[in-house]
């Protein structure tokens, strides 16, 4: 009995420290939004504010306020380039999962490993590609190069989801008279949700966090997203404002977390939902 509540004293003592390491870089920036900028530098650092100010809040407001242009180009481009990819990954997870052809397994091979090479390796030819098509330096360009970006893996994803479908509902469709669009739109579509929603999450997480192609992509101050905007424009060469920098952080987060939140629920009723009955 002893060991027993020993064991799961440590069990809780180890996630405890877990998430305390986990959280602690989310508290940093919390607190530091509060601080002034001398504090922020000042050695040693105190790890709560001695003088708790939202100087930074209304300079971000008041005087800083090109960031929300930056916010607003990431809405759009996160919000269109998700929304695109969770089409393309319904219909080509659909077709790799159900349409057994000559270069299937080619296919999936092809798309694996895209995921061996990184961003960067690719960056000279999309920039060389997007050139000729008139596409730098232009929100479109960077929807098409996210999109692209986020295909491979999220068409993987819907495979996965689709194969866990049984071929069975849709052959009852078939015999009931459904065309196979109806069978797609009316009845899997329903049961994979769950998939989707991963889909459209992970891209618009993954392009709201995205610097490397807004950065090479566009030079337009108007038109830059988040990431490259604050890097661009508030990361000075000698010294920052590591106030508004967090303030800034902090107010980016928080779609984020509120997005993850709200759709947790919608997630977890869609894998219920999508359960078959032998």
């Amino acid at each position: 009995m002893k060991n027993k509540i020993f064991s799961s004293l440590l069990k809780y003592i180890v996630l405890a420290v877990i998430l305390a390491f986990l959280l602690f870089p989310i508290y940093w920036v919390l607190i530091t939004s509060f601080k002034s900028n001398m504090e922020a530098y000042r050695y040693p650092p105190s790890f709560f504010p001695v003088a708790p100010t939202l100087d930074a809040y209304i300079k971000l407001f008041e005087v800083n306020n090109d960031f929300f242009v930056y916010y607003k180009n990431n809405f759009i481009v996160s919000g269109v380039t998700a929304l695109i990819t969770t089409i393309l990954a319904i219909f080509s997870g659909y077709a790799l999962s159900r349409f057994r052809f000559k270069w299937n397994k080619w296919a999936v091979a092809l798309l694996l490993s895209s995921q061996m090479f990184p961003v960067v390796s690719r960056m000279i030819s999309l920039y060389d590609l997007l050139g000729d098509i008139n596409l730098i330096n232009t929100m479109e360009g960077l929807i098409l190069a996210l999109i692209a970006d986020m295909l491979p893996f999220t068409v993987l994803l819907m495979v996965s989801f689709f194969d866990a479908v049984p071929n069975a509902i849709e052959e009852a469709a078939f015999i009931d008279g459904a065309t196979r669009g109806q069978i797609l739109f009316t009845i899997v579509t329903p049961l994979v949700k769950p998939g989707m929603l991963a889909v459209g999450l992970y891209a618009f997480l993954a392009t709201w966090d995205d610097y490397l192609h807004a950065a090479t992509l566009i030079q337009t101050d108007t038109l830059r997203t988040l990431s490259a905007g604050v890097a661009l424009r508030y990361l000075g060469e000698l010294s920052y404002d590591w106030s508004l920098i967090n303030t800034i952080s902090i107010i980016g987060t928080v779609p984020m977390v509120a997005l993850f939140f709200f759709f947790q629920k919608y997630m977890v009723k869609g894998l219920v939902a999508g359960a078959v009955k032998g």
